[in-house]
C-alpha cells in the first residue's frame, strides 16, 4: 500500500502516519456517541479508528519537512526562463471547520543557477495542503518554500479551490471558488515577467 502514496517513501513512513494514537480513537468514538449514534452496531464498530487514521493520514504533513520532501533534487543549470507547472490537484483541511477544500495549484520560477527536480514542486504543495489550512497561507507558504530551496530570481503561485465549509453547509454555494496568488522577487516586482505568468494559465 506504501507504494502507492507518492510523497512517502518506505511503509515505515506509511505506517507511522496512518497509525492514529489511543486517544484520537476514542475521539472519534465521542462523536459519533455524542450525535445520537450506537457504536456497537455492526457498521460502526471499526468507525473510529478507520476515522482517525484517515484524519492522520489527511493531515500528515506536520510529519514532512523540505529537506525530505526534497531529498537533493536540486541540480546546477544556466537555465534562466520561467518555469511552470500547472494544475497540481492538492487536498486540504479548512482550519475553521475541519472540512476539506480542494483544487490546483500553479507554480512558476525564474532559476538562478539552479532547478529543483519536477515532482518536487508537487510534493512541497502536498506537504502543505496536508496540514490544516487556510488557502491564503498555503498559498504563501508554497511560495516562501520554492524561494528558500532553489534561490530562485522569483516565484508566483496561484491556488484556485472550492471549500466545503462554504458547499455544505453555512451559506451553501456550490459553485463558488476560491483564488488566492503569492508574487515574490520578479513576479511582483516586474509586470511583464507577471503578466507571462497569468498568459500561461489555464483561463
Amino acid at each position: 500500500m506504501a507504494e502507492n502514496i507518492s510523497n512517502l517513501e518506505n511503509a515505515d513512513d506509511f505506517d507511522q502516519i496512518v497509525t492514529p494514537s489511543d486517544g484520537l480513537i476514542k475521539s472519534f468514538e465521542h462523536m459519533l456517541i455524542d450525535i445520537g449514534e450506537d457504536t456497537t452496531r455492526d457498521g460502526l464498530v471499526d468507525t473510529p479508528k478507520r476515522a482517525a487514521a484517515a484524519f492522520k493520514f489527511l493531515n500528515h504533513g506536520y510529519k514532512l519537512s523540505l529537506e525530505k520532501v526534497v531529498n537533493n533534487a536540486l541540480f546546477e543549470s544556466d537555465i534562466e526562463d520561467m518555469v511552470v507547472v500547472r494544475d497540481i490537484e492538492f487536498y486540504s483541511l479548512c482550519e475553521h471547520h475541519m472540512l476539506p477544500f480542494n483544487g490546483r495549484c500553479h507554480v512558476a520560477y525564474i532559476p538562478n543557477g539552479k532547478v529543483l527536480g519536477l515532482s518536487k514542486i508537487a510534493r512541497v504543495a502536498d506537504m502543505f495542503a496536508r496540514r490544516l489550512q487556510i488557502q491564503e497561507r498555503l498559498t504563501h507558504q508554497i511560495a516562501e518554500a520554492i524561494t528558500d530551496i532553489t534561490g530562485c530570481k522569483g516565484c508566483a503561485v496561484v491556488v484556485e479551490a472550492q471549500h466545503m465549509c462554504m458547499v455544505m453547509r453555512g451559506v451553501q454555494k456550490q459553485n463558488s471558488v476560491m483564488k488566492t496568488s503569492a508574487m515574490m522577487g520578479v513576479f511582483r516586482n516586474n509586470p511583464a515577467t507577471r503578466a507571462e505568468f497569468f498568459s500561461l494559465l489555464p483561463n
